[in-house]
């Protein structure tokens, strides 16, 4: 009996024992587990927050890429010198700037993080200051703004819309005439004037004189490069030249009244064989329409409209040009006063592009 009973107890701390181990097995195992999905937890929490950034700036990228997809952007495609050069100094000081924001912006973020509340930074109510922090963040602004200056200095003389272009090719001479809301191009070689529409030769540089008759206005073909403004009873000069053929949409980008939207044009560029070809046969099918433009008719063209096509004219006046400049400059001089000592077309600007 004994020997049973104490089989019996045996059999029952056996059991005990079993369970409490099962227990403490299945518990480690709970406890196992909540470390492990707590752990997985932390490391994605890390990675999400590591990840906003790159996600952040990968959208951002396929997003412009969508809605520039297609889009024809002349200032970063251009078709011309000047305005390459002017392109490539864009990417320049963008890619500079870029030196000084990246840092800025990721700083930023990373103090916003590190020193919120419950945040992991030593506290230190005693730091007022670092000498190495003080060099850097004041060097970098002293050396980038160093050269931007040197770059400003260079391209400033370069890229000075006084300055000829060098070529083997003579340029070609256009006058420019901003009326309300159009534009009036001058070809005095050629006895031709368009409106609205600037034919020209391609890998032949072009000379500009401009001027206006209405309120102030800015030439600009930002394919080709360099906006510059007409003004009244000014010769202003601008040097372009175009390195491909095509159609380059040209503005006016100062507001100068009701009109200022629609006051665009047209740059067709040109093989020179067909340029030549035009600059016979256009003055002659203006004649023949009856087109002409001198003095007279162009009272009536200074009339503010808008006009829906360009148009084209035999130029009657090769004078026309100094004669709008000279009625501004408060001689009372007419057309029939305008003399060869008032030909803007021979004007000596070397002092301008020494300048």
């Amino acid at each position: 009996m004994v020997a049973a009973q104490v089989a019996q107890n045996a059999s029952s701390w056996t059991n005990e024992v079993k369970s409490v181990a099962c227990s403490f097995k299945y518990t480690r195992i709970r406890l196992r587990s909540c470390c492990h999905k707590r752990y997985h937890r932390s490391n994605m929490k890390r990675f999400l927050k590591a990840s906003i950034i790159p996600l952040g700036v990968s959208a951002f990228v396929v997003l412009m890429w969508v809605l520039l997809r297609g889009v024809d952007i002349p200032v970063l495609m251009p078709s011309g010198q000047v305005a390459d050069s002017q392109r490539k100094l864009l990417i320049f000081t963008v890619i500079l700037s870029l030196v000084v924001i990246i840092p800025v912006f990721v700083i930023l973020t990373v103090f916003a993080l590190r020193y919120r509340e419950g945040g992991k930074a030593d506290y230190k109510p005693e730091w007022d200051g670092s000498a190495k922090l003080e060099a850097l963040w004041w060097g970098i602004p002293i050396v980038i703004i160093g050269i931007l200056s040197v770059v400003t200095w260079q391209t400033s003389h370069s890229l000075d819309p006084y300055k000829p272009i060098a070529s083997d090719k003579k340029p070609l001479e256009v006058q420019v005439v901003a009326l309300q809301w159009k534009w009036l191009f001058l070809y005095p070689e050629y006895e031709v004037a368009t409106v609205n529409e600037l034919p020209l030769p391609v890998d032949r540089p072009v000379h500009f004189s401009l001027a206006a008759d209405a309120p102030m206005s800015a030439f600009w073909i930002p394919a080709l490069g360099s906006q510059i403004y007409s003004m009244n009873g000014m010769d202003s000069q601008l040097n372009l030249i175009a390195n491909k053929t095509g159609e380059y949409k040209g503005y006016n980008t100062n507001i100068n009244g009701e009109g200022y939207a629609k006051m665009t044009f047209t740059a067709k560029v040109m093989p020179e064989v067909d340029f030549t070809s035009w600059t016979l046969t256009a003055p002659e099918k203006a004649m023949k329409a009856g087109d002409m433009i001198d003095e007279s008719t162009y009272k009536m063209l200074a009339k503010p409209s808008v006009i829906s096509e360009p148009q084209t004219y035999h130029l009657m006046d090769k004078n026309l040009y100094n004669t709008i400049v000279m009625k501004y400059m408060g001689h009372g001089q007419s057309s029939a006063a305008t003399s060869d000592s008032h030909d803007m077309s021979t004007m000596d600007h070397s002092q301008m592009e020494a300048m």
